[in-house]
């Protein structure tokens, strides 16, 4: 059985042999020949090149052609920021400006399709058959989102029928681009959909439900398979991402995989997940990640389940610890080392990371905990809400993002006492976990701070 054909069986919600192993390899391929994030995303050639080198270290089952969801958002107008380290970031709003109407069409032709399916041209005689390639595309209300900004949220309120429209129009370019990769030779599309973790299941049912079942009857009538990918803190919508018609439901790190298996299997879908980005696949090392790996195939088994990151893998992510993943997967040898052996590391206290005294702070003190705004859809409009809301509060507020990318960043985290990504602190209480409040209830929040910290310093 090749990788492909095991992990299609997963996909079906199969027993196999083992659990498919599916690294997101985006950005990281640019990593894995020394070109930065801008010029791979941007070139066939080293598209073609990362992937085949992810290849060979990996041995995955299945790979995606590329990880950025811009690429949609580019052609209707979006302008994007180019970084070294991350895909690109929405930067513009086109429909601050303008009408549905006036947006360009999604073509093939237009933006980066033509660099995509040259890859395609390449990548799927020469691997296709053995590795399921799969086609990622942005989900309707996250392309919703960057077509129009924050206001989203709250035109849920003052203009649902508005709302509606908008992710109905999504979910046709979704469609027309699920049809690009499709017709290309892609095995698998990945409906990519961050921001739904931040709304109510209420609005996910009213809002998204609709619109993505649209995408996943489209893919499953053109003989493709679905997943729906959500990271950030979706517990909230699990029940409701379960109800969609999806073929497979992919989570990160903050979803317990027991209770992910729980639901999909009362579905009839398979799932995927969740291997820990930054604590360990970007910060630990090869044994960190093979026991994680371990951890969660136990608890996963071997019906459906696709092991996978959490999302697109960072830029720096030693390719040994990768690779001691993959040897989990295929060697029962290294999954036994990796059960029996225990870490004499000490649990790192994070003692050196300082806090500060917010009693002290005339001013408020807003500290975002993120994954990495210039790379996290939820983690981006989070940080642009609280720039916004402290621009407008009428008391001086500092903001601090501090991304679990680096090792300062988790130390914030955990002495913070923050639980889910991206959250937001008021001088050190946990205010909003991995939701965006509408401007109003942010600055409302901010002002208190200030009020209540002033009384309290009288006192």
């Amino acid at each position: 059985m090749t990788g492909k054909e095991l992990l299609l069986k997963a996909m079906r919600n199969e027993e196999t042999p083992r659990p498919a192993w599916l690294p997101f390899v985006g950005c990281h391929g640019g990593s894995l020949l020394d070109k930065t994030a801008t010029e791979y995303l941007q070139s066939s050639e080293l598209l073609v090149a990362g992937l085949h080198k992810a290849r060979e270290l990996y041995n995955p089952d299945g790979l995606p052609i590329a990880f950025d969801l811009q690429i949609e958002a580019e052609i209707l107008g979006c302008d994007l920021h180019w970084g070294d380290e991350v895909p690109p970031a929405v930067v513009s709003h086109p429909l601050t400006q303008c009408t549905i109407d006036d947006l360009p069409e999604l073509s093939r032709y237009k933006g980066r399709f033509p660099v995509i399916l040259e890859a395609m041209r390449q990548l799927v005689p020469e691997m296709g058959d053995d590795v399921a390639l799969y086609g990622l595309i942005c989900g309707p209300f996250t392309l919703a989102l960057h077509l129009l900004g924050n206001d989203i949220f709250l035109k849920m309120f003052d203009d649902p029928n508005g709302v509606k429209e908008l992710v109905d129009y999504c979910a046709g370019v979704c469609i027309k681009s699920a049809s690009i990769y499709l017709e290309n030779g892609a095995a698998v599309i990945g409906v990519v959909d961050p921001m739904t973790s931040q709304i109510s299941p209420e609005h996910f049912a009213e809002f998204v439900t609709p619109g993505l079942n649209k995408v996943f009857d489209a893919i499953r009538e053109k003989g493709g398979l679905s997943s729906l990918f959500v990271c950030g803190d979706a517990n909230r919508n699990l029940e409701e991402m379960s109800r969609t018609h999806t073929d497979n439901l992919s989570v990160d790190e903050q979803i317990p995989i027991d209770r992910l298996r729980e639901l999909c299997q009362a579905s009839g879908k398979s799932f995927g997940g969740n291997m820990k980005l930054t604590a360990v696949l970007l910060l630990g090392d090869e044994e960190d990640s093979a026991r994680e790996s371990v951890d969660i195939m136990e608890k996963a088994g071997n019906k459906g389940f696709i092991l996978a990151p959490g999302c697109d893998l960072p830029f720096a992510t030693p390719s040994a610890n990768l690779q001691a993943v993959s040897a989990t997967v295929h060697d029962p040898y290294a999954r036994e080392v990796a059960q029996t052996t225990s870490s004499s590391k000490k649990e790192d206290a994070y003692e050196d990371v300082e806090v500060p005294n917010y009693r002290e702070h005339k001013p408020v003190v807003v500290d975002v905990i993120t994954l990495d705004s210039t790379s996290c859809a939820p983690c981006q409009y989070m940080m642009d809400a609280v720039r916004r809301a402290a621009k407008d509060a009428f008391v001086k507020a500092y903001v601090n993002e501090h991304k679990i990318k680096v090792r300062t960043g988790l130390g914030m985290m955990a002495k913070l006492g923050v639980k889910n990504l991206p959250t937001i602190c008021i001088d050190g209480d946990v205010k909003f976990s991995s939701i965006i409040p509408d401007h109003d209830t942010l600055v409302k929040a901010i002002e208190d701070h200030a009020i209540a910290k002033n009384l309290l310093n009288r006192s």
